[in-house]
């Protein structure tokens, strides 16, 4: 029952994570069929009690494909030709991930252009119609 430290506030317990050991894909001789170095993460969110529920919706939305519609999320990694360094690699990805949908996103606060500004359009706008005025036929009377 170890704790994985994400936030000051949030550590997630190994005993919500599970990790499948699968046969990764591509290239790598003989070796690629003997050993299971790719590792597949999985991490109930939905019922995780690590997690507060606007973190969990955040970690949706930004987890995309990634997350089942039950609510679990599933990570994959097999860069690496050893087990170790690939499970290492998808933990840490799982902690970026939730630190990530820790961050609150800035409330847009909408504006209104100032009076300098609407100046200047008028004043550019202006410009651009003599310059177009300009462009007619030449008239020889």
């Amino acid at each position: 029952m170890a704790l994985i430290p994400v936030t000051r506030s949030i550590a997630i317990d190994t005993d919500e994570l599970s990790e499948t050991f699968v046969r990764s894909t591509g290239a790598g001789g003989q070796h690629v069929n003997t050993t299971d170095s790719a590792v597949q993460l999985r991490f109930d969110v939905a019922n995780s009690p690590s997690l507060p529920e606007a973190v969990k919706h955040r970690l949706a939305m930004i987890a995309g494909r990634r997350m089942t519609a039950e609510g679990v999320l599933i990570l994959r990694s097999e860069g690496s030709r050893s087990q170790l360094l690939n499970r290492q690699e998808v933990l840490a990805r799982l902690v970026e991930l939730i630190r990530e949908a820790t961050v609150v996103p800035k409330a847009r606060k909408a504006t209104k252009p100032g009076k300098a500004a609407k100046a200047r359009r008028v004043d550019a706008k202006k410009a651009r119609s003599s310059v177009k005025a300009g462009r007619g036929k030449v008239r020889l009377d």
